[in-house]
């Protein structure tokens, strides 16, 4: 594989972003209340207003994987991808409106206390530890993986560049706590954005302007128009993406406790509301310029496919090697890119190890050792965000070692997401469902989780091979499902399958539909078996009756059996 360089300047630029990085974290870690407290590490004192807020949940969306990811998968399937954001729309809308007041009133710390205020602990210990292996899985392999292609393509030291992002990342996480981590986010959207676009505007030039983009990309079939297909088994649809990305987005901005830890930290409910909004803007224009990446990647390349000529060897390389081949007669720009591509890793990783504290601290600990002073518990996150930052270089080690194995160990993200996800729905919808059901629906829902993705991977595993590389990881919410497409290596036309493999094929878009579906079906079902809750057992604080409208052609005794009326607490 061809392999090219950087530049001093190059240099400079990639280790500026670590320098401002750090600084960030070090100037909270000494200025404000110094992080003397559970409530300025965890929450930054509640004290956030909405538009960093809105740019810390779009860098946490962002990931590398996502930013290596987008560009490829237009260039090799074309423009339908980018249907994905009109299921923004009610993706963020619904938790703006029903997950971010319910979850901001109860004054939360950790999202999974909810659980136990709306069922029982065992609910909430389960969803934590759930939470804690999706996150500590995913966080070593989310650094890795821009690491190894990056490596692959520019020569780059892979341990060097891991280790230099997993300490940096460690060092203001656990120093400056949720406001570096914020802030930090700020600084590396800006630099994710000034990335792309140097980018689109060099790529465009090189080929002669966007019509030329544009019309080249049409003439090779990378422009699509609306695809309704229906069926459930194409990869992607106008339906998959547009109404199965809706609950996609809903484990990520409803429920994932790195997005929520973020709305708890506003000023307001206000704030935090209106930070959805502002976010949703941010959010197109993001996955506008993914996609734009990959038509101009396409204009430029045409048919000369750099991984069918052996120039790299995985699609996930190819967009690292597009900008290194056009960017690199003008020094800096390379660097910019590289910033811009771990800054995404950056933002997703330092999510993760303040949202993995956070759990440990709130769920784990507090409730065991009441006697705890705050200065103690204070220091125990910040050592328990720096060990997590430590396994996290031990599971980019492991990740390195795993080979095939690693697309797995990616999908268990995804895989996890929508089990959370039903079971949140269970409670806040569903008043009639007790803790037996709602521990019975999450079990249920991971173990089809895991025996459709383990299914699918292993089925399109065996011969006849199609190789992995027909898809990447595009950016299907950064930390929800965007490693779950390594799991969806199939090729645009494929044969038909049938039974068990026919099951398996199950776009990974609907993915979450389906496995949240099925802890909320399997919650009822033996809640209604066990007995519903009653009405005066039910916090109305934690619910959001939906049911009695939408059901108001039953009886009012039927509804008042099936608990679809709690009266409201008017807080």
């Amino acid at each position: 594989m061809a392999q090219m360089y950087f530049s001093t300047l190059d240099y400079v630029i990639f280790a500026l972003l670590l320098v401002l990085s750090s600084g960030i974290g070090l100037f909270y870690a000494f200025t404000g209340g110094r992080q003397r407290t559970t409530q300025e590490f965890l929450l930054a004192d509640r004290s956030m207003s909405c538009l960093p807020l809105a740019l810390s949940l779009l860098a946490t969306f962002q990931s590398a994987v996502a930013i290596l990811g987008v560009p490829a998968e237009i260039y090799t399937y074309g423009t339908q991808y980018w249907f994905l954001g009109i299921s923004y729309i009610l993706g963020l809308l619904i938790p703006a409106h029903i997950f971010i007041p319910i979850f901001y009133r109860l004054r939360l710390t950790s999202t999974y206390q909810y659980l136990e205020l709306r069922f029982n602990k065992t609910a909430r210990i389960l969803g934590t530890i759930t939470f804690i292996f999706q996150m500590v899985i995913y966080t070593g392999v989310v650094l890795y993986a821009p690491a190894l292609a990056l490596n692959a393509v520019t020569g780059l030291d892979l341990w060097g560049s891991v280790l230099a992002i997993g300490l940096v990342c460690t060092v203001y996480t656990a120093l400056g706590g949720l406001k570096a981590v914020i802030w930090t986010d700020v600084f590396q959207t800006v630099v994710m954005f000034a990335g792309q676009l140097a980018v689109i505007v060099v790529g465009t030039l090189r080929v002669g302007g966007m019509e030329q983009v544009w019309s080249i990309a049409q003439e090779g079939g990378r422009i699509s128009g609306f695809d309704f297909n229906p069926d459930p088994f194409e990869r992607h649809t106008f339906w998959t993406l547009s109404f199965g990305g809706i609950f996609v987005m809903l484990a990520l901005y409803g429920v994932n406790q790195a997005q929520v830890q973020r709305y708890l930290s506003a000023r307001s409910e206000r704030e935090a509301i209106i930070s959805c909004y502002v976010v949703f803007p941010c959010q197109q224009i993001v996955l506008a310029l993914g996609c734009l990446v990959g038509l101009v990647m396409y204009a430029y390349y045409k048919e000369d496919n750099p991984l069918a000529n052996g120039y790299v060897k995985t699609t996930d390389q190819m967009v690292l090697y597009f900008v290194m081949d056009i960017l690199k007669d003008l020094p800096g720009l390379p660097g910019l890119f590289v910033a811009c591509l771990f800054s995404g890793a950056l933002s997703t990783i330092s999510s993760a190890f303040n949202s993995l504290a956070t759990v440990t601290m709130e769920d784990l600990i507090k409730p065991y050792f009441t006697a705890m002073t705050e200065s103690r518990a204070t220091l125990l996150s910040k050592g328990l965000a720096v060990a997590y930052g430590i396994i996290c270089l031990a599971m980019a080690y492991i990740a390195s070692q795993m080979g095939s194995v690693l697309q797995a160990a990616l999908s268990i993200f995804g895989m996890v997401g929508g089990p959370l996800l039903g079971i949140f729905c269970l409670g806040i919808f569903f008043p009639c469902a007790n803790s037996t059901g709602a521990i019975t629906g999450l079990v249920s829902g991971l173990v089809m989780a895991f025996w459709i993705g383990i299914g699918s991977f292993v089925s399109r595993s065996s011969p006849p091979l199609i190789p992995v590389n027909a898809t990447v990881l595009p950016d299907v919410g950064n930390m929800t499902t965007a490693a779950m497409t390594t799991l969806i290596a199939a090729a645009k036309t494929k044969a038909r399958t049938t039974g068990l493999k026919r099951f398996y094929s199950l776009s990974y878009m609907w993915y979450s539909a389906h496995n949240s579906a099925t802890v909320v079906i399997v919650g009822l079902i033996v809640s209604f078996i066990t007995g519903p809750m009653k009405p005066k057992d039910v916090n109305p604080r934690t619910i959001f009756p939906v049911l009695s409208s939408l059901l108001f052609f039953l009886p009012e005794r039927y509804r008042d059996k099936l608990c679809f009326r709690v009266p409201l607490d008017k807080r």
